[in-house]
């Protein structure tokens, strides 16, 4: 389990960080300049004018990284030891319900098919739950 969280990290912060910095990068100079002319220090300038500019383009990232991360197969299929038992710690091996479907559903039939497809239902269910939250994050006033 620990070393599929850690390929896992390893393979979204890419994303993440790279959407975070367009995000930054596209909040006008102007932000900058007028903070700094106001008095303010660099960190209180990023801190109260650039980030919050930057803030739906920094959250758009981390939820594309999370999509990423719930919907990666074949990487923790390879690491994560694909043991079909509840993890006693971090060290044991685990299987995720996205290689649970991937391994299975190829021989799957009947309830067993019903039971791969609720799989991938909650799989959709925490997908749309986590592009809620980033929805009401954005947008808390509306």
């Amino acid at each position: 389990m620990l070393a599929a969280g850690l390929i896992l990290g390893v393979m979204v912060l890419p994303t993440i960080i790279a959407i975070a910095l367009d995000a930054l990068h596209a909040v006008p100079l102007s932000y900058k300049e007028g903070s700094l002319a106001l008095g303010a220090t660099r960190w209180q300038t990023m801190y109260r004018a650039i980030l919050p500019a930057a803030r739906s383009g920094i959250i758009a990232g981390m939820i594309l990284g999370m999509g990423r991360a719930v919907g990666e197969t074949m990487a923790v299929i390879m690491v994560a030891g694909n043991a079909i038992e509840v993890p006693g710690s971090l060290l044991a091996p685990v299987r995720t319900l996205t290689s649970n479907i991937a391994l299975e559903m190829g021989y799957a039939s009947g309830d067993h098919q019903a039971a791969l497809f609720a799989t991938g239902m909650v799989l959709f269910i925490i997908t749309m739950i986590l592009n809620g939250l980033a929805l009401l994050t954005i947008r808390p006033n509306r």
